[in-house]
């Protein structure tokens, strides 16, 4: 009775490993899928010629070299980027849309009552790509 009990669970135990092992062998091939495998689109809240399209363009240009895909900026210009925020926001979260954002991304939540999208849960930074200094000039007789 004893013996017959071991090679149960042995046979229980060996037919377990060979589930497993297969069950990993199944989703290599998924693992070894290639990013990027379609073109990736920046979209920039606004229009084109500006600061912010200048530096999409020059971001894209060289991530298309280095990934050997094509990138694309889209421009929709609109109240401080709020329409590219949210069509990032509601893109499929594969990597292929990309937001490039700037300081207004920080200050749309207090901006507005209601967004259609959590600045904060659904977006992932990626990279910094360029930092602006700001300076406020008055005239003297201003008492700032």
């Amino acid at each position: 009775m004893q013996v017959r009990k071991q090679r149960f669970i042995a046979r229980s135990a060996t037919s377990t490993l060979l589930a497993a092992i297969t069950a990993c062998g199944l989703g290599m091939p998924v693992a070894a899928q290639q990013f990027p495998a379609k073109s990736i689109r920046i979209v920039v809240g606004y229009t084109a010629g500006g600061t912010a399209d200048l530096v999409s363009r020059l971001v894209a240009r060289s991530m298309s070299e280095k990934v050997g895909q094509q990138v694309y900026v889209d421009n929709r210009p609109s109240a401080g980027g709020l329409l590219a925020n949210e069509l990032v926001a509601n893109a499929a979260p594969d990597g292929y849309t990309l937001l490039l954002a700037n300081s207004s991304f920080a200050y749309l939540p207090s901006m507005y009552t209601k967004l259609n999208f959590d600045t904060r849960k659904d977006f992932v930074p990626v990279a910094l790509v360029a930092t602006t200094q700001n300076l406020l000039v008055v005239h003297p007789a201003v008492p700032a």
